[in-house]
């Protein structure tokens, strides 16, 4: 999401619904902190950073990290690109001599020249957004970086494939055939339409080719199961319902090493209810059958005339591919965020799910009234289930990214309007502070306390937690430490 919806959101906050679990998290309950009686060890204290000394995170008991890639300072790639800034969605790969390779997103929205080398894999030369890949050690000193796609629009998140690369989302329908989105800024420079996934390499550069047939909406996240053969999509339009889908390609990526773009896109409804209200309070042990709608026009383009104003505004687009889903039945949500595959279980976040349902849409407040939820999706049973439903601001506020541990922890990325955590959601029932924001600004010394977490991603080997705070600028983490001893 950009700063500009985010600015309204935060002003927004409503109160949330009561908590329920289900699934394999069956017996969670999400209780307040001080009613988990939660031992020492969870306890969090100032640490400074190995990069400079200064104090950006606040850890528990001998955890330590490192910061790099701050956009505040002049940072250049190898190739000679300044940084884009507003870092987000990551995922960690193996790299060489002991190495982490990351690839990350950058959030950047509004027409403007491409950062990077510009050429014929330049998907749109005035798109801000994209992804750059870092060759880094295990404690954040930084070997090398590059460019790894550009041209694209508002990077969000995205999601790691099993065949080793990284696919990214955009989270936006702007284009030239769309009118301006909520930012006002005009999309007549755009030479694309734009909304859709791409496939990243950990090592070069993307074909900057997007996976139309994937869908044009405000992607956020993916996640793919090898076992079924189908990429999971979660969509996070901020006034309107959100919807959660599956594309199945044609040909399986476990074999050609790639994501087709000649699959199916589809669109998770209830069994027996039509349009479910699934962003409103669930009780305790929610669980549903569910069955999927096909999208027919995924890929949806707008007339228009080259230099002038496109006449389809920007609601109509963002809404196009959805609402051939809800026509059928399709199940609302709120604003889906995170995206990870565990063990044949797709979870994933609804940042302002929990609440009383929806009437209608919100151009204010949001496309829902709670504090988040954390859903999971069996893939083989084709069942949905709860995992956790935030009981109040002060517990849980606004999940976003997610990913899980070797040992099956879920670790969470907060984007509240208050202190930002890290939080560990354990199978044993309990929610707990793994990380707190409390870097400030180089330029001004005040506090960005604020700003998100984002990109939450462990090394192949589980030694090193890399996670980004997202602002104007930028910053990435890595955090490493006895993951066994705070349960992680």
């Amino acid at each position: 999401m950009s700063i500009e919806r985010r600015t309204v959101l935060k002003g927004t906050a409503a109160v949330a619904g009561g908590a329920v679990l289900g699934g394999p998290f069956a017996g969670l309950v999400a209780a307040p902190a001080s009613a988990l009686g939660a031992p020492a060890f969870r306890g969090l204290r100032a640490a400074r950073d190995e990069r400079d000394g200064k104090v950006r995170l606040h850890l528990p008991e001998g955890f330590r990290y490192r910061s790099f890639h701050d956009t505040e300072s002049p940072v250049t790639l190898n190739d000679g690109t300044a940084l884009p800034g507003r870092h987000d969605g990551m995922a960690a790969f193996a790299g060489t001599a002991g190495r982490v390779t990351l690839v990350r997103n950058h959030e950047v929205n509004n027409p403007g020249p491409a950062f990077g080398p510009q050429g014929d894999h330049t998907y749109d030369p005035m798109g801000r957004g994209g992804c750059t890949v870092i060759d880094v050690s295990r404690t954040g000193e930084v070997a090398q970086a590059w460019t790894g796609l550009n041209g694209t629009m508002m990077n969000c998140s995205g999601g790691p494939m099993p065949w080793g690369t990284w696919m990214t989302c955009e989270e936006t329908v702007n284009g030239p055939d769309v009118g301006p989105d909520f930012t006002g800024a005009s999309n007549v420079p755009l030479t694309k339409p734009h909304g859709f996934v791409f496939e990243v390499p950990t090592s070069g550069r993307s074909n900057g080719e997007p996976v139309t047939k994937a869908g044009r909406f405000a992607h956020e996240s993916v996640a793919f199961d090898p076992r079924g053969g189908s990429l999971y999509l979660s969509e996070d339009n901020f006034a309107f319902p959100s919807g959660f889908y599956r594309y199945t390609p044609r040909t399986s990526p476990m074999e050609t090493g790639r994501l087709d773009n000649e699959g199916r896109l589809q669109m998770l409804k209830v069994k027996g209810v039509d349009n479910a209200h699934l962003e409103a309070s669930q009780a305790k042990g929610t669980r549903y059958h569910v069955e999927w709608v096909d999208i027919d026009d995924p890929d949806p383009t707008y007339p228009y005339t080259p230099g002038q104003v496109a006449p389809t505004s920007n609601d109509t687009a963002i809404n196009h591919v959805g609402d051939q889903g809800r026509a059928q039945g399709a199940a609302h949500f709120s604003r889906l965020e995170g995206t990870i595959h565990d063990k044949g279980v797709i979870y994933f976040t609804s940042t302002q799910g929990g609440g009383a349902a929806m009437t209608g849409p919100d151009s204010v407040g949001g496309y829902g009234k709670g504090f988040g939820q954390v859903w999971g999706y069996d893939t083989r049973s084709e069942t949905l289930f709860l995992v956790y439903q935030s009981p109040g601001k002060q517990t849980f506020d606004f999940p976003d990214n997610i990913t899980v541990s070797r040992k099956g922890t879920l670790v969470v990325c907060e984007d509240s309007n208050q202190d930002n955590y890290v939080r560990g959601l354990s199978r044993g029932g309990q929610l707990w502070d793994i990380a707190l924001n409390r870097v400030e600004s180089s330029r001004t010394g005040l506090p960005r306390y604020d700003d998100e977490f984002a990109g939450s991603t462990f090394s192949p080997d589980g030694h090193t937690l890399f996670v980004n705070v997202q602002a104007s600028a930028g910053m990435t983490f890595a955090i490493w430490g006895p993951w066994e001893r705070i349960g992680v």
